[in-house]
């Protein structure tokens, strides 16, 4: 690939990876494009009473052992899993609960699996990071969905059992932009596999891992078709080495590795769904595999309430709990609000996912984006709610004999899930991508094309026929009338006449911004974002609704609780969304960039001057792992439309 790629050819090695056709209808699709289908979502299928049987049986033995065998302050302080816990948590079974029963699995439906997490990730993050990183990302979901059943029969039990594997994607300086991939496979001679050689960066698991899947760039050649590749290659091969175990603010426990390939060799039989799929294969395992990140979210959301109920409960100041004082009053609500909202949307996702006949590319992807982003701030509410006391590592609190709350543990683990499987700002362009496809199908050649006249007339005929009958439909729907939905949903029947509404404000909102900037639109990433946080909070507010009735239905007790949550939540939600389409067109964006390139050419740089830097001085980035000759002969990816950057990888 090219050592110095540009835009554009960035964004056409990463679009070539996309995921084109939507063969399965998709709620996310619909809603961005005005379209309110609420039968997508709602009744909610019904749950499988063996799925239920199998899951509970498998959560009681995983708490139990969380519980009475894993010392999480001692994964702490020692920053380590201990060996003990990993042979515990395989003879569990838990390496596979994705996998099915057939190759040594348990099975566990998406719904299960996000709850063993969450479970998991409430006793310490690191042991939740370890499981999800193995099986969402890892060998068993790539070889689930595009591995040969040679494939799968060789390495599915044991990855089921004893075999910790890891995703190498990112590499010192790879991360979103998969154009400047430097690692490269190259075909041996007599035809058998391929050498790799290359560093990898940030392999969540690479320390103990045996087995890894490598991405890197085949170069095109007779024979060959070249592009990024996903390879199997086990850990004990010649030329593997570990470099160093990354250290982090959060996760202590995890084992992150740098690794290096020095003319490692994989065979033929062990590409994965053939050369030049790697980022396709990337981004499709991502699609399920990012509710694991949710899961782990909502998790530390809901304990964050626990935390911050119980502590203003028992903290009395000016002669009351704190609890009853209103600022803080308000922040519970707040975190009970926002727990409920995003339980919803991760169980509404996730039985979309085990129920198949959706797609749900939008729906895991406005997940993870809403859950790490909220799932930050609740934790951020909770520790200025405990005050000093959540500065306070949990250790010393027990050495004072006080209750040892991880409050600032759990505020350093849950940042990183801001960036993790795709940083927030390249969520809002892969999901922004995504929102506008079938405006790109229609009128993409008029917006972005470089055609004659004639040409351009034709794509203007074509585009003007679709938003003729498309463009009215959004004047006025169901939202507007009064009875609508109110029948099954009752009192919550307000907001989702609301989400109606705003939906069709949004694909308006949408098809004003792209008549106004056209090609630019691309570069307005802030603009982007508010469409696509705006397509959230609606998401996120059907969920709650759905979620509540879901509730009501399978637990009839619950009923009045669940519609209060939910109500509280879409109050909050509206707002948001409410102040997101004011500043669709009221803010200062082009001021703020135009200031931030003065910025960058060292402008303002005096006002830094008395500002002592304790990193010394030199450059942010490192020295490339290969040397300039070898990175200037790295080979060309065959290139395809535009659009699109893959999200970056744990």
């Amino acid at each position: 690939m090219a050592s110095n790629p540009s835009y554009e050819q960035s964004k056409q090695v990463a679009e070539a990876s996309r995921e084109t056709e939507w063969t399965k209808p998709s709620f996310g699709k619909e809603l961005f494009l005005g379209n309110f289908r609420l039968d997508l979502i709602h009744p909610q299928p019904e749950p499988d009473p063996a799925a239920v049987e199998k899951g509970e049986a498998f959560l009681a033995r995983l708490r139990a052992f969380l519980v009475e065998h894993v010392d999480r302050q001692r994964i702490e302080r020692e920053a380590k899993i201990p060996a003990e816990v990993l042979e515990g948590l395989a003879g569990l079974g838990a390496l596979g609960m994705k996998i099915p029963e057939e190759y040594g699995g348990l099975g566990l439906n998406q719904v299960y699996y996000n709850r063993a997490l969450a479970l998991a990730g409430t006793w310490h993050s690191s042991i939740s990071t370890l499981l999800s990183a193995h099986q969402s990302i890892g060998l068993p979901e790539p070889l689930h969905l595009f591995g040969s059943e040679e494939q799968k029969r060789t390495w599915l039990p044991r990855l089921a059992t004893d075999c910790v594997s890891a995703f190498l994607l990112t590499e010192p300086d790879v991360g979103s932009d998969p154009a400047r991939m430097s690692t490269t496979a190259t075909p041996t001679e007599d035809g058998t596999g391929y050498r790799i050689t290359g560093t990898k960066l940030w392999g969540t698991n690479g320390v103990i891992a045996d087995v890894v899947v490598v991405m890197a760039v085949v170069p095109a050649s007779e024979g060959h078709r070249g592009g990024i590749t996903a390879f199997i290659c086990p850990c004990d091969r010649e030329g593997v080495t570990v470099e160093h175990r990354n250290e982090f603010m959060g996760l202590r426990g995890i084992e992150n590795s740098v690794t290096r390939f020095d003319g490692v060799f994989v065979a033929n039989d062990e590409v994965i769904g053939g050369e030049g799929k790697g980022l396709r294969i990337a981004l499709t395992t991502l699609n399920t595999g990012r509710l694991s990140l949710p899961a782990i979210c909502v998790s530390t959301a809901k304990y964050s309430l626990r935390i911050a109920r119980q502590w203003s409960a028992e903290r009395r100041q000016w002669g009351r709990p704190i609890g009853e004082h209103d600022p803080i009053a308000q922040k519970l609500a707040w975190l009970a609000g926002t727990a409920f909202g995003l339980e919803a949307v991760l169980e509404v996702s996730s039985r979309l996912a085990d129920d198949e006949r959706n797609d749900i590319r939008i729906e895991a992807a406005l997940a993870k984006l809403y859950a790490s982003e909220l799932g930050w701030t609740a934790v951020d509410q909770m520790v200025q709610v405990r005050g000093g006391r959540a500065f306070e590592t949990a250790e010393s609190l027990a050495r004072r004999g006080e209750k040892p709350v991880p409050a600032e543990q759990m505020l350093r683990d849950m940042r990183i899930n801001r960036i993790f499987e795709g940083s927030t700002e390249i969520m809002h362009l892969l999901i922004a991508r995504e929102a506008v496809d079938q405006h790109l199908a229609v009128a993409g050649d008029v917006v972005l094309g470089d055609l004659g006249p004639a040409a351009r007339a034709r794509a203007a005929a074509k585009a003007g026929a679709f938003y003729a009958t498309w463009f009215p439909r959004l004047t006025t729907g169901a939202g507007q009338r009064r009875s609508s939905f109110s029948a099954e949903f009752g009192d919550l029947a307000r907001h989702l006449r609301y989400v109606e509404r705003s939906a069709r404000r949004l694909a308006r909102s949408t098809f004003y911004a792209m008549g106004r900037y056209q090609a630019r639109l691309e570069r307005k990433g802030e603009l982007l974002g508010r469409i696509v946080d705006i397509g959230a909070e609606l998401y996120a507010m059907s969920c709650a609704c759905v979620y509540a009735d879901t509730l009501a239905r399978e637990h009839p007790d619950r009923r009045q609780e669940a519609v209060e949550l939910a109500d509280l939540f879409c109050g909050q939600a509206r707002r948001r969304a409410d102040r997101l389409f004011t500043e669709l067109w009221a803010n200062d964006d082009e001021t703020r960039y135009r200031v931030a390139q003065q910025v960058l050419s060292g402008r303002y740089a005096w006002f830094e001057d008395d500002v002592l830097d304790p990193a010394g001085d030199g450059p942010m980035m490192p020295a490339a792992a290969q040397p300039a000759a070898q990175r200037s002969e790295a080979p060309q990816v065959p290139q395809a439309a535009p659009r699109e950057e893959v999200p970056v990888a744990r």
